[in-house]
């Protein structure tokens, strides 16, 4: 029939003066590009999504894949999904990790620890501690009510942990859920004042634990450099590398964009944002990451 969907691509335009014009699929995320049931419809939209980056005069698209797509637009490779296929059981899990790690994980419960899950009611616990940590990161950070959007919109799907101490939220994990038996952790954070006590590595096992008890197979620690700090700290708890692949549309002579805080033109303002009252951060952060990919 000639109203049949024969492929779809999702594109998201942003603009700022900071960053430029340029549209992604989807920002925010690490895939979510192009699907087609045939390669006459994939070209189709990969030309249809040419053809709008010049109307628009867009700096560059860019199509977030977990898998090639047959394209003469250059594709960057030096990100990785690291994902762990979960055990039927709890024990079964604590048993794979060796005993450096079991110990570090067993830290945080000599502290007087509190460790709270569920939705709505925690939103600003866990915003709590990641807006103090992307402060600390010299990240601007995304206003409270996105969370507060995606609790409300994705009841079901969403769940947040918080490791609180004498009542503080210390770390705080934000979970998403799919039908497809994936759960992910797009944001996670804890302080870096409680460190010593290895909060982080029980935030990431009572995460696990959540998610064998609910039957998720997969569990995405999300994207990572390959062999970067955060690479490593996923692969000791076994997870394996997923390869992505990022296609960009440029205009001629173009280059591939470094909107990312490697890039040494954003070093004085990462230090300068880090130094910010966090008040500030909150309000200045959300003006400034609605731009960003």
């Amino acid at each position: 029939a000639s109203n049949k969907v024969h492929g779809i691509l999702p594109l998201v335009e942003l603009k700022s003066f900071l960053f430029g014009h340029y549209a992604v699929s989807l920002p925010f995320f690490n895939y979510g590009g192009l699907l087609a049931s045939s390669e006459t419809a994939q070209q189709a939209l990969l030309l249809a999504a040419s053809e709008l980056s010049k109307r628009l005069s867009l700096r560059h698209l860019e199509l977030r894949h977990t898998t090639p797509i047959k394209t003469a637009m250059p594709c960057r490779t030096d990100k990785v999904l690291m994902q762990l296929a979960l055990p039927e059981s709890v024990e079964l899990l604590w048993r794979q990790l060796g005993p450096k790690m079991r110990a570090q994980i067993k830290r945080a419960d000599r502290e007087n620890i509190v460790i709270k899950e569920g939705g709505a009611e925690l939103v600003a616990s866990f915003y709590a501690v990641f807006a103090q940590n992307m402060r600390d990161l010299g990240t601007p950070v995304y206003t409270k009510k996105l969370f507060e959007w995606i609790v409300q919109a994705f009841p079901d799907e969403s769940r947040i942990i918080v490791i609180e101490q004498g009542d503080k939220p210390i770390a705080a994990a934000f979970l998403l859920g799919d039908k497809r038996g994936r759960l992910e952790i797009p944001w996670a954070s804890s302080l870096k004042e409680y460190n010593r006590m290895s909060v982080n590595m029980r935030l990431y096992w009572e995460v696990l634990q959540y998610a064998i008890a609910h039957r998720y197979p997969l569990f995405d620690f999300g994207r990572s450099t390959m062999d970067s700090g955060t690479y490593r700290f996923k692969k000791q708890w076994g997870a394996s590398p997923v390869q992505c692949y990022w296609y960009y549309g440029l205009k001629e002579g173009g280059e591939l964009p470094q909107l990312n805080p490697d890039n040494p033109k954003f070093r004085l303002a990462i230090r300068l944002w880090q130094r910010l009252p966090l008040a500030w951060t909150k309000i200045l952060g959300p003006v400034i990451v609605k731009s960003l990919p």
